[in-house]
């Protein structure tokens, strides 16, 4: 054998060997940002209906942690990189976040299966500006010892989930970190080698379609295209295969090639632009799965895939911010109600979607445009519905976009109305909008019905975010903390 294949196919058996004893599987992100928000329980049943056994969630609500134990789901839990600053500079405020947001949940009966803490999200984005940066891993550091006296060092992994934007080429063989972190990167990565754990990345093919009109639609997909990326012997049909082996080049240049590698975020939106519809997401996530579960690799790690996927997201989130578009609410592949939007099979041996059980709704009503008065002073109604509940179906290339003016009004109107649990006076609009009993949605323009099945999972994570931050006042460890 050439004695200069042998070190890269040892790589390469090393990094098939913790694939496989690591359970590779496809795990999801629970976000938590929606106005109609079902509660943790039913969330978890609808988690093991579907028999997903990873799960990624960005805090450590309590409610959530709760409804996660006993069920052997393995978790990943987030630290907001708002937290990062304290963290980094102080070991007592590591110490009592272990505490508080860890070890009350691994040692508690039954016990929540927690594998893994992200520190921060996508810290090193370039919007950032660079403001969470030096924070990183000297948060690392402080979190290791902190994990190190709680007897939790050799079973709970830290991981940063990092955009893809944080490396870069023309190739996939030339990639690179950005300069301005190559120095961060080499110490995050020799971190993440002493102490097992995988580098995170977030990698969004639907983002360099929506960004640039002259990338290749059927690049982004995995059915094969007419314009591979061609990279000396190595050929490139998908655009999630490239950016994957960008990172390993990158990696590589940094002398940890073996580095096993997570998708912490992948997925295709469903509404809001141009581009994101259900059949688009379907072809996307099925051909991701289906691609990924085949033990293919890529062309630079032939034959090992990535060791896990966690799909973005499990629901919809319609309180997101929407930058950078619309379709940031859109995402799930649950509806806000857990009612699966198309047919997915994950390979996890559970077949297609199943959808939650015994959801509660409220009555079925919804609020329109009355169609027997002048709606032309309706444009101050509208900005009020719309500031406070989510009219992003409307966009353009939205699944609501082309169902006409009053369709549109009618639309703003229910939302708010829903928002407002049907309070009779939400739907008056100054004597504009009336109620029906008769589903005003038109093809695949859901009007939507609202929950009553919902959590007070959001005021649970304020409750947790402001024990950890009272916790270290009084143990002088800060004097103040904006939020």
């Amino acid at each position: 054998m050439n004695g200069g294949l042998v070190l890269p196919l040892l790589l390469l058996l090393l990094l098939s060997l913790m694939v496989e004893n690591g359970e590779a599987a496809v795990g999801v992100n629970w976000g938590t940002l929606s106005q109609h928000r079902l509660s943790p329980k039913t969330v978890v049943d609808l988690l093991k209906l579907n028999k997903i056994s990873k799960v990624k969630i960005f805090d450590t609500d309590p409610e959530v942690l709760y409804a996660l134990r006993g069920t052997q789901i393995q978790v990943m839990i987030g630290i907001p990189n708002e937290f990062l600053s304290i963290i980094s500079s102080s070991a007592a405020a590591a110490d009592s976040w272990v505490h508080h947001n860890l070890s009350s949940y691994v040692s508690a009966s039954p016990s929540v299966d927690i594998r893994y803490i992200a520190v921060g999200n996508e810290p090193f984005l370039t919007s950032y500006l660079g403001q969470f940066q030096s924070y990183v891993v000297p948060a690392l550091l402080n979190l290791q010892q902190s994990l190190v006296k709680a007897n939790l060092g050799s079973s709970v992994k830290l991981v940063v989930p990092c955009n893809a934007d944080a490396y870069e080429s023309s190739v996939p063989s030339q990639g690179a970190f950005r300069s301005e972190l190559t120095q961060i990167m080499t110490q995050l990565v020799s971190f993440l080698n002493s102490n097992g754990s995988p580098f995170v990345v977030n990698i969004y093919p639907f983002l360099s379609l929506y960004g640039n009109s002259d990338f290749p639609q059927e690049y982004a997909f995995f059915a094969g295209t007419n314009h591979p990326v061609l990279d000396g012997p190595n050929v490139y049909y998908n655009a999630f295969d490239g950016n994957y082996d960008t990172l390993v080049a990158a990696l590589n240049k940094l002398g940890y090639g073996q580095l096993p590698i997570v998708i912490g975020e992948v997925g295709w939106p469903t509404d809001g632009a141009l581009g994101a519809n259900l059949t688009a997401a379907r072809a996307f996530n099925q051909g991701l799965i289906n691609h990924v579960l085949s033990n293919k690799g890529t062309p630079l790690r032939p034959g090992v895939p990535p060791m896990d996927i966690y799909l973005f997201g499990l629901l919809d989130e319609d309180a997101k911010k929407t930058l950078p578009g619309n379709f940031e609410r859109h995402w799930g592949i649950f509806s806000f109600d857990g009612q699966a939007k198309y047919e997915l099979n994950l390979g996890l041996g559970g077949g297609l979607l199943k959808n939650a059980k015994d959801v509660e709704y409220l009555p079925a009503r919804w609020c329109i445009a009355n169609p027997l008065k002048d709606l032309s002073s309706v444009a101050n109604h509208l900005k009020l519905a719309c500031s406070a509940a989510d009219c992003t179906t409307l966009s353009y290339g939205g699944s609501c976009n082309e169902i006409g003016e009053k369709g549109n009004i009618s639309y703003m109107f229910n939302s708010y109305y829903q928002k407002q649990k049907q309070d009779v006076k939400s739907c008056d609009f100054d004597g504009l909008g009336m109620v029906t009993f008769l589903d005003p949605s038109v093809g695949e323009c859901r009007f939507l019905v609202g929950i009553t099945d919902s959590g007070s999972s959001f005021g649970h994570a304020l409750f947790g975010r402001w024990l950890f931050i009272w916790t270290l006042i009084f143990s002088g460890s800060i004097l103040i903390l904006l939020l």
